[in-house]
C-alpha cells in the first residue's frame, strides 16, 4: 500500500508540476508560443520579459501553486501511515519540480523548476523557504541577474535545511529534496551559468522597460 501511495504521489506531483501555464498564459493572450521567444524558457522570467511584468508575476505565483499543491497532496495520500509524510512530501515536490522542468504535455520542453521548487518549499519546511526567498531577491537586487539568483537561492536552500536536519527534528527527507532538486536546478541553468562566466548573461529589465 505504502509502495502505491508513493508511486501514486510521484505520477500526480509530475502531472501538476507539468501543468505549462506560461505556455498557456501566452497562447492564450498572444498566441505566440513562448518558448519560441527569447530565452525559450516557459517561466516567469521569460513570460515577463516578452509580454510584461503582470503576466510574469501571474506565471510565478501559479508555479509555486504547483508546487505547494503537490507536497500538500502528501497528507491526504499518507494518512494511514504518517511516517511516510515527509518522504511524500519530498517525492510529490521533487517530481513537480521535474513535471515543470520536462512537461509532458507539450514534449518535455519546459522551465527551470524555481518557482515551483519555492512553493514546494514553502509547504514542506516555510523557515528555510523564506530564507531561500530572501537570498533569491537579496541576490537578484544586487547584481539583477534571476539566473544568479536562483542558482545561489537553491544552494542556500540546501545549506541551510542541513542544520535543522542535522540539529533539529525535520526529516532527513527535506535534505533528500534538496539533494534531488539543486543538481536539477544547476542542470537546467547550464547555459545561464556560461553565459555569467563570459559577461553575456542578459539583467532583468525594469517595470518602465517592459511590454
Amino acid at each position: 500500500m505504502i509502495v502505491l501511495s508513493f508511486l501514486g504521489i510521484v505520477i500526480l506531483g509530475y502531472l501538476i508540476g507539468s501543468i505549462p501555464v506560461g505556455f498557456i498564459l501566452c497562447k492564450l493572450t498572444r498566441g505566440i508560443d513562448i518558448r519560441e521567444h527569447g530565452s525559450g524558457n516557459i517561466g516567469m522570467t521569460n513570460v515577463m520579459r516578452t509580454i510584461g511584468v503582470k503576466a510574469g508575476i501571474l506565471v510565478f505565483f501559479a508555479d509555486v501553486a504547483k508546487g505547494a499543491v503537490a507536497v500538500a497532496l502528501a497528507w491526504p495520500i499518507f494518512s494511514s501511515s504518517p511516517e511516510m509524510v515527509a518522504w511524500g512530501q519530498m517525492a510529490g515536490g521533487a517530481s513537480a519540480v521535474i513535471g515543470h522542468s520536462w512537461p509532458v504535455y507539450i514534449g518535455f520542453r519546459g522551465g527551470k523548476g524555481i518557482a515551483t521548487g519555492f512553493g514546494a518549499l514553502l509547504v514542506m519546511f516555510w523557515p528555510v523557504g523564506l530564507i531561500t526567498f530572501a537570498v533569491f531577491l537579496a541576490v537578484i537586487g544586487l547584481s539583477r541577474y534571476v539566473s544568479l539568483g536562483s542558482i545561489l537561492g537553491s544552494l542556500i536552500m540546501l545549506a541551510a535545511m542541513i542544520p535543522f536536519v542535522v540539529y533539529g527534528s525535520e526529516p532527513f527527507a527535506y535534505v533528500v529534496f534538496g539533494l534531488v532538486v539543486v543538481p536539477m536546478v544547476i542542470f537546467r541553468h547550464r547555459d545561464n551559468i556560461r553565459r555569467l562566466l563570459s559577461g553575456t548573461e542578459s539583467k532583468i529589465v525594469s517595470s518602465r522597460t517592459t511590454k
